[in-house]
């Protein structure tokens, strides 16, 4: 047979076995990188042997002249050679874009995912750069907030200081220069003034483990009906001083594993709120119960509804309630912000929804199995 067609059969085959041997790196494309080295080997062999084998069969004959064998190996060769280009470039193309994109993150501070990465090393090296991008973004935005947090809090304790430190120095100074009349009650007004300024320091510091995670917990199981009981027992002087109704409505025995000093300050404060923005002759009402693996204890009131807009600030340093039906002083800002820390620290959750008339504080805490 011409030579010239048997080199032209084989060089059918290889490039047969060569696009063969393309299609099946693209499907290869996710997979480990030492699958397509492997297929690029197994796609040679087959092609320089398969080109040999049909040579013999075309001839009819073991023995092929060696100029054709040459020739067919040749074209084999080149055949697995392009293949090998093939996949190098895919490999280059594909690294190039994961280093355009890391570079891309040291700029703009956030990882974008290339667009079909050429083996699974890269997929997967590419994921991790994305995680760590999405990890690297969400500290840098805790890290804004508490800038913003440290920012406010310095504002509001330069203001919220500012007043019983003036009083304190003018009823001092009242006192110096002998123009006091009635010394009792400004001693009384001394000491109001430095119980304020000392519950003020109080909240700031455990404002302060809170937010930066140095708060000790030291938890025992507690009958959260009892503590609640207890809170309510202790504020119904309050309330009746300022003509509230307190009561606990719907007690159930319900047992938690809490620390009791700090859940006793997030039920203090939030019944202690109720009680300061609700108006006379009104009812604040304590509910505690069991719910799908949770103990409920909801704190509801009278006090005329908190504006829907606002209900996403409630539990931001700072907030205040509006001051419509109370004169008293209506605190730093931090109990509610506190409330919300510590409650979190018990891996639970609190909220705030209104109701007809007023508004409804719920903790939920996880209940002792």
């Amino acid at each position: 047979m011409n030579p010239s067609l048997i080199l032209l059969i084989a060089v059918c085959e290889s490039v047969g076995v060569g696009l063969v041997g393309a299609v099946v790196l693209r499907l290869l494309r996710r997979s480990p990188v030492g699958n397509s080295l492997i297929a690029v080997i197994v796609i040679t062999v087959c092609g320089t042997n398969a080109s040999t084998i049909t040579v013999v069969l075309v001839t009819q004959s073991a023995e092929v002249p060696v100029v054709v064998t040459l020739l067919v190996n040749f074209v084999a060769g080149a055949v697995s050679l392009g293949i090998g280009l093939l996949l190098g470039r895919s490999v280059m193309k594909g690294s190039r874009r994961l280093a355009d994109a890391t570079r891309t993150f040291g700029v703009a501070q956030r990882f974008r995912l290339p667009e079909d990465p050429p083996s699974a090393e890269f997929a997967e090296l590419a994921r991790e750069l994305r995680i760590t991008s999405d990890k690297l973004e969400e500290s840098r935005r805790r890290e804004r907030s508490v800038e913003q947090s440290r920012r406010k809090l310095v504002a509001w304790i330069s203001h919220d200081l500012r007043s019983p430190l003036a009083r304190l120095r003018v009823l001092t100074e009242s006192i110096e220069d002998g123009v006091v009349v009635d010394l009792d009650d400004s001693i009384a007004k001394i000491r109001g003034n430095t119980e304020r300024l000392t519950e003020m320091v109080d909240d700031l510091f455990q404002l302060s483990q809170i937010q930066t995670g140095t708060l000790r917990l030291k938890p025992r199981e507690v009958a959260l009906d009892d503590l609640v009981s207890d809170e309510v027992a202790g504020l119904d002087v309050l309330a009746a001083d300022r003509g509230i109704q307190l009561r606990a409505r719907k007690i159930e025995p319900v047992t938690v594993a809490v620390d009791d000093r700090s859940m006793t300050r997030v039920f203090n404060n939030l019944l202690a709120n109720a009680i300061r923005y609700s108006p006379e002759r009104t009812t604040v009402a304590v509910d505690v119960r069991a719910v799908n693996g949770w103990a409920v204890v909801s704190v509801t009131d009278e006090c005329g509804g908190i504006p829907p807009q606002e209900l996403g600030s409630v539990f931001d340093m700072g907030w205040r309630g509006r001051k419509q039906h109370t004169g008293v002083d209506q605190g730093g800002g931090f109990g509610l912000t506190i409330v919300h820390g510590l409650v979190q620290a018990h891996r639970g959750h609190v909220a705030v929804h209104n109701v007809p008339g007023g508004c409804c504080f719920e903790v939920r805490l996880p209940l002792l199995r």
